[in-house]
């Protein structure tokens, strides 16, 4: 199939029937034109990001940004919120995949955050195909038949649709202009953007997204003025588009209240997220011989440095008229065992009702089965109102705060296995085009092989890398355990009757990526290129 493309546009992926509903001439246009007016300040963010990362290798230590004291004691709110965005109790997220957007639009949360990063594998198939699916699913077109005859299609009422596109640092490679590779970000938020805006509201919601992997400000400047001239490209208002802004990273912290101001037009308020910024805080100060966290296990949102930055994130939200979304508990139903199905429920039910006490206006949940549990927890506290905004935090955070990196111990042989187990079984899933995986009864994304692999790396490297039991983890050690965790994976997908021709290539992966002399700043770009 030949698609009508704009001068100097290549597409190397293969057409499939279908692809033109959301690949047409127009829609194309309306990416090369967001790819000339900005890939060049995303290269020059993305640089900058190497200049800071430098600049903390260093020594430099992250603190709030002197030049922006104004903003941060400025009496300022955001636009208001459009109605379906005002309640945002729960919300559920999920990859691109048709059976999943159907289950959670029909999973009665206010909202479903479709994910085309952290919870898809980025193959050109998951992307455009992710592409239609929400296409048809926005005009309720969308339904699915499983392989026994399941069918799935959307309940008359649905939860309000939220994209998360891809984050600044990823390309999609199989988009050339002019021989370059275009942003995967602005082809995410583009076509869909595009090709669904005004058929959105004209049913009555909107044009509604989630941005991810911001490190600055300047980043979130950035997304403000795509929208802006999103917005006038097809004759749109200012304001239309709303986004929330992700914290997941450790140095958007320090810049939170800027960020919501850069957006404060299309802001729809920050999500603390959990998994990411702990992957975060390893990768930025992964050259500190004084950084060095515990086992995963152990780093929970109540720590000292992630504690501190869901207060801050609630108290700049609300400060400001913008809510505060918590993160996301990993803990899934577990329905073949009881015992544990009944205390991984019971697990959620303590996370949301602890984010609710706190001051979280709504929070996040991995499976539709949890999606009343969290519901009832946040009903608890809020009662009839939207949000609980007139709860004004009045701690007052400094860097130290933040930089509070404990626990640091326990660092075990258990904890070591499960970090190679999880990134090996991540990285089979990922290389097979599963982005989305229920890894030991906790639903796991990209975040976690980052996590996996990079606490392996640093446990390496830092002298403070030594199991409870006096040994320090080495490279001969980590070499030794991936033989075992890898045969433990490939059995236990086979007892799912999945194949495991992809596993033997993630431990080899996992190997390179954990104990290569050099960090690589994010495991999905060297993968990225592995795929077809």
């Amino acid at each position: 199939m030949n698609l009508n493309l704009p001068a100097g546009m290549q597409i190397t992926g293969p057409i499939h029937p279908g692809y033109e509903l959301v690949l047409s001439a127009d829609a194309l246009a309306f990416i090369a034109k967001l790819h000339h007016a900005f890939n060049g300040r995303r290269l020059e963010l993305l640089q900058a990001r190497v200049a800071r990362q430098a600049r903390i290798d260093a020594g430099e230590m992250p603190d709030f940004l002197p030049e922006t004291k104004a903003i941060r004691e400025g009496d300022w709110k955001i636009a208001p919120l459009p109605k379906p965005l005002e309640r945002r109790r729960t919300e559920i997220t999920g990859p691109v995949e048709a059976r999943m957007i159907v289950n959670g639009f029909n999973s009665g949360a206010d909202s479903f955050m479709c994910d085309f990063e952290d919870a898809t594998s980025p193959t050109w198939k998951n992307m455009v195909q992710g592409q239609v699916n929400i296409y048809k699913a926005i005009r309720r077109e969308l339904a699915f038949t499983s392989g026994v005859g399941k069918g799935y299609r959307l309940n008359e009422k649905i939860a309000t649709l939220q994209i998360r596109p891809r984050g600044w640092h990823l390309d999609e490679k199989h988009v050339l202009i002019d021989g370059q590779r275009i942003s995967g970000s602005i082809f995410d938020f583009g076509l869909a953007f595009f090709n669904n805006a005004k058929e959105q509201i004209a049913r009555g919601v909107g044009p509604y997204y989630y941005l991810p992997k911001m490190e600055s400000h300047l980043e979130a400047r950035l997304w403000n003025d795509i929208f802006l001239m999103a917005q006038d490209h097809i004759g749109l208002p200012h304001g239309t588009i709303k986004a929330t802004v992700l914290i997941e990273t450790i140095l958007a912290t320090f810049e939170m209240e800027e960020i919501l101001y850069e957006l404060r037009e299309h802001s729809a308020g920050l999500n603390k997220g959990r998994w990411d910024y702990i992957f975060s805080c390893i990768k930025k100060f992964r050259h500190n011989t004084e950084f060095c966290l515990a086992n995963r296990s152990f780093i929970n949102k109540t720590v000292p440095f992630m504690r501190s930055c869901a207060l801050h994130l609630i108290k700049v939200c609300h400060k400001h008229g913008a809510p505060a979304i918590g993160g996301m508990s990993a803990l899934i139903p577990i329905k073949k065992d009881p015992v544990a199905n009944e205390k991984a429920l019971a697990g959620i039910r303590h996370d949301k009702t602890h984010d609710a006490i706190d001051g979280f206006d709504g929070g996040w949940v991995a499976h539709p089965d949890l999606v009343a549990i969290a519901a009832e927890e946040f009903q608890k506290v809020l009662g009839d109102r939207p949000n609980q905004w007139d709860k004004q935090r009045d701690e007052v955070f400094t860097a130290k705060d933040f930089l509070d990196f404990q626990p640091r111990e326990p660092i075990t042989e258990a904890g070591l296995r499960n970090n190679i187990n999880v990134g090996i079984h991540y990285l089979g899933s990922w290389l097979a085009g599963n982005g989305c995986v229920p890894i030991h009864n906790l639903m796991e994304d990209a975040a976690t092989a980052e996590i996996s692999r990079s606490q392996v790396w640093q446990w390496v490297v830092s002298p403070r890398g030594i199991l409870d039991d006096g040994r320090k983890v080495t490279a001969e050690m980590v070499r030794a355990m991936i033989p075992d965790e890898l045969e433990k994976v490939k059995a236990t997908v086979a007892d799912l009757g999945e194949d495991t021709v992809t596993y033997d290539q993630a431990a080899v992966i996992f190997d390179k990526m954990s104990l290569s002399e050099d960090y690589p700043d994010f495991l999905t770009l060297p993968l990225y290129e592995a795929m077809e």
